[in-house]
């Protein structure tokens, strides 16, 4: 463990390899047989397990129920809906047969008579599938709304792969939701994307952007994409999440009509919103360091873990016995703990693999410990240890998850708000952009092909007009046209 430490790429040098490295080494995915393809390893799904059971809390709380729809999609659905169609295009996994048969050498070629009458399209996202069934489940104002959710793997066949952040094949949830009118849609759009605000912050320690996406980062079908956006400890911006209104058009590409309160037809209003494994690759680069994963404790699988410090064999019996009644208190608080008793691993390594692993709490104990009644306790966060006394220990390590989950929030959002400019100048833009990163405040006229002419000429993007942004008269950075409120500009995952 010691050797993989020290063969951890540094932020400074390779922020990239860093990552990379992170993600292998802390054991949270590997690379896997399929091209653009990832093994989540158990910690590392452990971790989503976490994110998983408190988004889907969150969604409960507000209404919503969980289903499963079909992983193959007709390749007719797409056509229904042209944007959406012409914005998954291009990433789309097709199904084509449905057998394979002996090549007579040993090996199996696809069977050419087990053609499909119509190809499937393997899930990229399931507006089409979705709209189709709720087409007969819909035919009152009393049907209305459907509020629901499901926990899904979705294709998405990108070229450059990068572990969490961009595979071919990854785990999200997707709400799909129908309504009587658009202000209830639009209610439901808001409210969701709020409810990832909560989770990001709240959970994951990482504050977020609430705005809206310019036409051109919309969601494809989507009349209004609302997103979370947050910012990397390289100066990038990466969306986390995102809830989109869909107005009427998937229920005009899908024949979806209800009995209004008047007993005439009218189409559904729609919604839907998701968030991927990709907040993995957010809570990796929010927090880490160069000594491993810094993870905060709602989500660290491992809350506490204890590491007895002892010569022989008796030794060792004595100091996990003390060490086994430690954790039960803990236990009984709710907190998830590990009495790491090995005894052919040296108390260094345990230390260095838990820092790695981005374990919030360490406490270590041996025979001088235990005759003076304290513990020695490390925090992962600020890598602070202090020798503290054994009586009280629960209490005061219960509050002490609540301080580690506020200090790495904190930290974060001290960060974003140093790396958060505002810029009236192109040349300063342009300047700030390469020399330091981060989320620039800036004036624009509201025009695609401005959008793109920036983008074209610095590679940044348009994160979001924020909810909150003030209006404000201004020009616009690029063309000098006149500007009512600031957007947020940033280089991009």
């Amino acid at each position: 463990m010691a050797k993989e430490l020290k063969e951890l790429t540094s932020r400074e040098e390779n922020y990239s390899q860093w990552y990379n490295d992170l993600v292998l080494k802390a054991g949270l995915a590997e690379y896997s047989a399929v091209r653009g393809s990832m093994v989540i390893k158990p910690y590392g799904y452990a971790i989503w397990e976490k994110m998983q059971r408190a988004l889907d809390d969150m969604f409960k709380e507000t209404g919503h129920v969980n289903a499963y729809f079909p992983l193959f999609i007709p390749k007719s659905f797409f056509s229904r809906e042209a944007k959406h169609v012409e914005g998954f295009a291009k990433e789309c996994a097709v199904v084509t047969h449905y057998r394979l048969m002996n090549d007579g050498q040993g090996g199996v070629t696809v069977d050419p008579d087990a053609k499909l009458e119509e190809e499937l399209v393997v899930r990229p996202t399931s507006e089409t599938i979705i709209w189709n069934t709720y087409k007969g489940w819909i035919q009152s104002y009393r049907d209305l709304p459907i509020l629901c959710n499901q926990w899904a793997n979705v294709v998405r066949w990108e070229m450059r792969t990068r572990l969490f952040l961009r595979t071919a094949e990854f785990l999200w949830q997707e709400g799909h939701t129908a309504h009587e009118t658009r202000q209830e849609a639009e209610e439901e759009t808001l409210r969701m994307v709020n409810v990832y605000r909560d989770f990001a912050e709240g959970w994951m320690g990482v504050p977020v952007v609430v705005g809206h996406k310019s036409e051109s980062e919309r969601f494809a079908g989507a009349e209004d994409t609302l997103t979370i956006e947050a910012l990397m400890q390289d100066g990038k911006a990466l969306q986390s999440g995102t809830s989109h209104f869909l107005g009427q058009n998937f229920a005009k590409a899908f024949d979806v009509q209800f009995a209004n309160r008047e007993g005439k037809l009218q189409y559904v209003w729609a919604t839907s919103w998701g968030v991927s494994t990709r907040l993995m690759g957010a809570l990796i680069m929010a927090h880490s360091d160069n000594n491993g994963l810094v993870l905060p404790p709602k989500l660290a699988p491992i809350q506490v873990v204890l590491v007895p410090i002892y010569k022989g064999a008796e030794e060792h019996a004595t100091v996990c016995g003390r060490l086994h009644e430690i954790a039960d208190s803990l236990k009984q608080k709710g907190i998830s703990v590990k009495v790491d008793d090995r005894d052919n691993v040296r108390s260094g390594f345990k230390f260095a693999e838990y820092e790695l692993k981005g374990v919030p709490v360490r406490l270590a104990l041996g025979p001088r410990d235990m005759a003076s009644g304290t513990i020695e306790l490390a925090r992962r966060d600020t890598l602070s240890k202090e020798v503290v006394p054994q009586e009280g220990l629960a209490d005061r390590i219960e509050a002490l998850m609540d301080e580690i989950q506020r200090n790495i929030f904190a930290k974060a959002l001290s960060f974003r708000e140093s790396m958060t400019t505002v810029v009236d100048d192109y040349g300063e833009f342009k300047r700030l952009l390469d020399e330091k990163g981060g989320f620039l405040l800036a004036h624009w006229d509201g025009t695609p092909e401005t959008e793109e002419a920036i983008k074209t000429e610095t590679k940044a993007t348009i994160r979001c007009i924020p909810l909150d942004a003030p209006y404000e008269e201004g020009k616009c950075i690029y063309t000098g046209k006149p500007s009512n409120r600031r957007v947020i500009f940033a280089r991009s995952y």
